[in-house]
């Protein structure tokens, strides 16, 4: 079991700021990239196949972002779970 803990890899707490500007930086793509494709669209024939499939790749894209706060929020509660059992098991053995 103690062999197990000792090569097992997880998240630590120095791990939040390289997360954080990984996710600061998906968003600035993102942002970036819907600004491209919506000119891209701008430059389509109304109703054609490139139109409808432009504005379905933007509807795509554009509901990435939502899901940031969910991303967020699960790595924070990782990093605190494995905070928490690595205190846990280092106390109690």
């Amino acid at each position: 079991m103690q062999m197990l803990m000792k090569t097992k890899k997880g998240f630590a707490l120095g791990d939040m700021l390289p997360i954080a500007l990984t996710l600061v930086v998906a968003g600035i793509g993102i942002s970036y990239g819907l600004n491209v494709m919506g000119d891209v669209k701008a430059d389509m024939t109304v109703d054609s196949s490139e139109y409808n499939a432009t504005s379905a790749a933007i509807t795509g894209v554009a509901k990435l972002p939502s899901k940031f706060p969910l991303i967020v929020t699960v790595v924070v509660a990782a990093i605190l779970i494995g905070i928490l059992t690595r205190y846990l098991l280092v106390r109690y053995r």
